[in-house]
C-alpha cells in the first residue's frame, strides 16, 4: 500500500471539516475520515479520494479525476481520485471534501457492530473445522 507523505497528511488535516460528527483514523494503511461510521474522504498515498454522488463523480473525472481502486482493477463504488495537484488547489479540494461530507451524511449510519459481526462469522466455520479435528 503507498503511504501518504508528511506534506500530504498536513494538507488533509487542514482541509477536513471541524465538524464535531467527523472523525480521522487510519484506512487502508493511510489516514481517512468518516462521519456516522461512513468513510467520506482519505488518502491514498499523496492522492486524495472523496464519496460524492454520481453527478459529482462525474464532474471530478471530467476534471481528471479517476476511480479510486485501493486494488488495481477493483475500484470502489461511490468513491473518485481527486485530480492530482489537489495540495496546490485547497479551497477546490475542501471545497470537494465539504460535498463528499454532506453526501456522505445523508446516507445511514454504519456501526461497528456490522464489522464485528462479519468477522464473528468468518471465525464460526474455523472453529467448528478446529473441532472436528479435536474428536
Amino acid at each position: 500500500m503507498p503511504r501518504p507523505s508528511e506534506q500530504a497528511k498536513a494538507a488533509f488535516q487542514k482541509l477536513v471539516p471541524p465538524d464535531p460528527a467527523v472523525s480521522t483514523r487510519p484506512m487502508f494503511g493511510n489516514l481517512s475520515a468518516f462521519v456516522n461510521g461512513n468513510m467520506f474522504c482519505g488518502l491514498f498515498g499523496d492522492d486524495l479520494f472523496v464519496r460524492v454522488s454520481e453527478e459529482d463523480q462525474s464532474k471530478l473525472r471530467k476534471q481528471g479525476g479517476k476511480a479510486f481502486e485501493p486494488m488495481p482493477g477493483r475500484a470502489m463504488t461511490g468513491y473518485v481520485v481527486v485530480p492530482a495537484g489537489w495540495q496546490k488547489k485547497p479551497d477546490a479540494a475542501r471545497s470537494w471534501i465539504v460535498t463528499a461530507l454532506s453526501w456522505s451524511k445523508a446516507l445511514p449510519a454504519k456501526g461497528a457492530k456490522g464489522a464485528k459481526a462479519a468477522r464473528a462469522t468468518k471465525a464460526k466455520p474455523a472453529a467448528k473445522r478446529a473441532a472436528k479435528r479435536v474428536r
